[in-house]
């Protein structure tokens, strides 16, 4: 996963410290948030996001598209903080193929 295309930061860094600033100001932690994914269809890739997400309160909603070729995964979690969306983020990162939205 290439977090640096399409923006306009320099490393993985500055892009989730930026993240970070912008959750801070725009959000009342604890609450939920809902996180954003597009994944190649693929269960194993799904199995991985959801533990990611393990011992973590959620709902989630998955639709592929119209060729079945992608998965857009939408998961409502509960979250006590800016670092734990970041944190949840950079997990999800390391899963080959995954986009963050």
């Amino acid at each position: 996963m290439d977090i640096l295309q399409g923006n306009q930061h320099a490393t993985p860094e500055d892009f989730y410290n930026s993240l970070k600033e912008k959750l801070e100001g725009h959000h009342d932690f604890p609450e939920d948030y809902l996180f954003k994914f597009i994944i190649p269809t693929d269960q194993a890739k799904l199995t991985e996001i959801y533990k990611v997400f393990d011992g973590i309160k959620f709902t989630l909603g998955n639709r592929e598209s119209k060729n079945g070729k992608y998965t857009a995964c939408n998961i409502n979690a509960f979250v006590l903080d800016a670092n734990q969306v970041v944190n949840i983020y950079k997990e999800v990162a390391k899963i080959e193929g995954v986009i963050l939205l």
